[in-house]
């Protein structure tokens, strides 16, 4: 049971991408955006980034979530993953309406991060430390 909420947490955000990618071709249907091109409208542009900034997050997010998870605390590492997802959620609508409106859910999902990189860190130092 232990790794279930991390697992969970990994699984709504493979679904909130998903669900943004979906968007991304919404928006290129709506705005006339043929594929490969991701300029030329600015509500389309905002989308895309949303689509592109939460990928690169996710990259950084996830081995972080786990390391944690294993170092530290699924418990812990499932509370902080859910307050990464409100912020990605936050980020994502808030940019998508207006690019100056995405700094807090930025912020939330990047101190999400920063608290489970440190955590994983500072665990993995202090398992090699007891020498397990």
């Amino acid at each position: 049971m232990a790794m279930h909420f991390p697992a969970i947490i990994t699984l709504l955000s493979l679904v909130l991408f998903f669900v943004i990618v979906l968007y991304v071709g919404y928006a290129r249907t709506k705005y006339g955006i043929k594929a490969p091109a991701t300029t030329g409208n600015q509500e389309f542009e905002r989308v895309f980034r949303v689509q592109m900034n939460t990928l690169e997050n996710l990259i950084l997010f996830l081995p972080a979530l786990w390391l944690f998870s294993h170092y530290v605390s699924p418990l812990w590492a499932g509370l902080v993953g859910v307050v990464w997802l409100i912020g990605r959620i936050d980020y994502a609508f808030s940019y998508s309406r207006n690019a100056e409106a995405r700094s807090r859910g930025y912020a939330i999902s990047a101190l999400a991060f920063i608290v489970l990189l440190v955590g994983a860190a500072l665990g993995v130092v202090l398992r090699i430390m007891a020498g397990l």
